[in-house]
């Protein structure tokens, strides 16, 4: 059996899933979701699965000092504080960062959130000879947080984080570290295979109340949560794994699920008729292949060639495939971001100039330029990868010779790829990755393209170093206005531009598929979704 196939026969076994869910799902105001995930995000505090991860089985039950405000559908979502009730930058050393922890505040077993918890916590993630030292939560967190030098406890509410450079942005990478309670992980004898199935304990506004391995996730409402102005409205929520879009499309139209990710373009015109609510919308995300520019086995250490590349997509052609759920991608940052700057090249379909450059790097129709991507077959922020990859392999052979082969993987896999060594392992024969990226702020600018960020310290797979943008982006760090910050960030953008890193294709508008009993969702800007205020009718 094919790849594709497997993937199709697991995706109907996930459908079955959520028909004989049916009990559970009618009770009163219980939710049910079908992800794009193959299996359920890991549920131990600090979920793999990428975004969408963390978007269902990260903050509602899970929280961070801080938290993304997900508020005002009108812009980009920023910070808000979270478990810290406020935090600040050290004036004599700006590398030195304090967060004043929230009081009162319980895990959901209902023991104390304090600066104890919160220790206890960084060395799961950061003391490699922690008796709590989570192996698979510290390769995703240390990804993230790409610059912690040090922390300590100063007081039972205090703790202070030391980074390794100066960093404005530093608050934007402590909100991806997740606290659980340490008594879940004594409680799980412990071991981390068992906690995510006691359940564990966040102190989120939703609660693990079951979980059954590669099938389904029950989240339920936790009626203390700290914040009584957002306690959630649903019951309970059901999260389902389908990987493949039709199969997310027909259980959604049998009424199996009430909130599908991702439905499939040409389906959106029906479900609107049908009565089904679709949700579009901005958000900071961009679709890429990552050019790998180390090594001998890789022809993209010549600039002329990723330049080439980027000028020989076809981008509004892959938009109309979409069905308009998505727009051209000519950076890392969208055009009319204030940050975009003024790049020397401003991509477009130009397959002439694009034969031109690769012609210039020594590729041409007698030796016709090859490579190996590897790609997965569904996943958070990765939107339709499957044809949408067949149509950039077709573009790319027609209007510049470029022979593509594909690599397809699992979407967890393609994100081990993406914190792995380039040469070695999973990405040994191939020259190029297909995970989706946020843009959302600097700080994940930095754990992607900082010279410091290659693997396992980021997502700097390719191995990009630029004098320039490391120039531009020290700046940015220092920055005293925010007009300054925005000049520097804008100069740093135009090298990723001008020296592409990446293939840059598409940035998605995150479209979703609800039945109409669904209400009070508003789509903002972000790849979290804010669930307390969802309701069913």
């Amino acid at each position: 059996m094919s790849r594709f196939r497997r993937v199709t026969a697991y995706a109907l076994g996930a459908a079955m899933l959520a028909a004989s869910g049916g009990a559970l799902a009618q009770q009163p105001r219980t939710l049910r979701i079908a992800m794009t995930a193959s299996d359920v995000p890991t549920t131990t505090g600090m979920p793999n699965n990428g975004f969408e991860g963390m978007r269902f089985l990260g903050y509602p039950i899970f929280e961070a000092l801080t938290l993304w405000d997900l508020s005002d559908a009108s812009k980009p979502a920023g910070l808000r504080p979270g478990l810290a009730e406020r935090w600040e930058q050290d004036v004599n050393d700006p590398k030195v960062w304090r967060f004043h922890l929230r009081q009162g505040v319980t895990f959901h077993d209902g023991t104390p959130f304090n600066a104890d918890a919160v220790i206890w916590n960084m060395d799961r993630f950061f003391r490699s000879d922690a008796p709590q030292f989570e192996p698979g939560g510290s390769g995703i967190t240390r990804a993230r947080v790409t610059i912690l030098a040090s922390y300590r406890k100063i007081d039972d509410m205090t703790v202070e984080m030391t980074t390794t450079r100066v960093a404005s942005y530093f608050p934007y990478m402590v909100v991806y570290i997740l606290m659980t309670s340490p008594q879940s992980w004594e409680s799980a004898g412990r071991d981390w295979a068992r906690v995510g199935t006691l359940p564990p304990a966040g102190t989120g506004p939703f609660r693990l109340s079951r979980f059954v391995p590669r099938q389904s996730a029950e989240l339920s409402r936790h009626d203390g949560y700290w914040d009584a102005n957002r306690r959630a409205r649903l019951d309970r929520i059901l999260l389902l794994p389908m990987p493949e879009a039709n199969t997310r499309l027909a259980a959604l139209r049998a009424g199996q699920v009430d909130w599908i990710e991702v439905p499939p373009p040409d389906a959106i015109p029906s479900l609107r008729s049908a009565g089904f609510n679709v949700t579009t919308g901005s958000y900071p995300h961009v679709w890429p292949w990552f050019f790998q520019m180390q090594g001998a086995n890789t022809p993209f250490g010549d600039v002329r060639v990723r330049q080439g590349l980027n000028y020989c997509v076809d981008r509004e052609g892959l938009v109309q495939l979409l069905n308009g759920t998505a727009e051209p991608s000519v950076g890392w940052l969208k055009p009319s971001d204030p940050a975009f700057g003024n790049p020397q090249h401003r991509y477009r379909f130009d397959a002439a100039r694009g034969r031109a450059l690769l012609a210039e790097a020594g590729f041409n129709a007698q030796r016709p330029l090859r490579f190996r991507v590897m790609i997965s077959t569904s996943g958070s922020g990765q939107m339709l990868p499957l044809p949408m990859n067949e149509f950039l392999q077709q573009n790319l052979r027609e209007a510049c010779g470029v022979q593509v082969e594909f690599e397809v993987t699992d979407w967890s896999n393609l994100l081990v790829a993406t914190r792995t060594a380039p040469g070695s392992g999973v990405v040994a024969n191939v020259q190029s990755l297909n995970p989706s990226s946020p843009s959302s702020d600097p700080g994940v600018m930095a754990r992607y393209f900082l010279r410091a960020g290659t693997p396992p310290n980021g997502f700097n797979w390719p191995g990009f170093s630029d004098d320039q943008f490391e120039a531009a982006f020290t700046r940015l760090e220092s920055a005293r206005t925010p007009a300054e910050a925005t000049a520097a960030y804008a100069q740093a953008h135009e090298r990723l531009v001008d020296n592409p890193p990446w293939l840059f294709i598409v940035h998605d508008l995150n479209p979703r598929a609800m039945s109409r009993r669904v209400t009070g969702f508003t789509s903002v800007q972000s790849w979290f979704q804010d669930l307390v205020p969802v309701s069913l009718q």
